[in-house]
């Protein structure tokens, strides 16, 4: 496994959703075979890391619908 610490991670190379609004979004990149996520207005914060499997899982969900919220009243 490559090393996820120190500079590792300042060489990354993030990527934000042009969609996304000016009070920060996530961001996505791949480190290692894996997809990191982070919060882009805490850069220096945590990283999730997801298998190609586990994100291919997700957005799958996002694209059918499967995390819409129902309508408020």
């Amino acid at each position: 496994m490559a090393d996820l610490s120190g500079t590792a991670w300042q060489r990354t190379m993030w990527r934000k959703s042009s969609k996304s609004a000016s009070n920060g979004c996530v961001e996505v990149a791949r480190v290692a075979g894996k997809v990191a996520v982070r919060d882009s207005k805490d850069k220096e914060g945590p990283v999730l890391l997801f298998t190609a499997f586990e994100w291919d899982a997700f957005i799958s969900g996002v694209r059918s619908g499967e995390f819409e919220r129902e309508a408020l009243p």
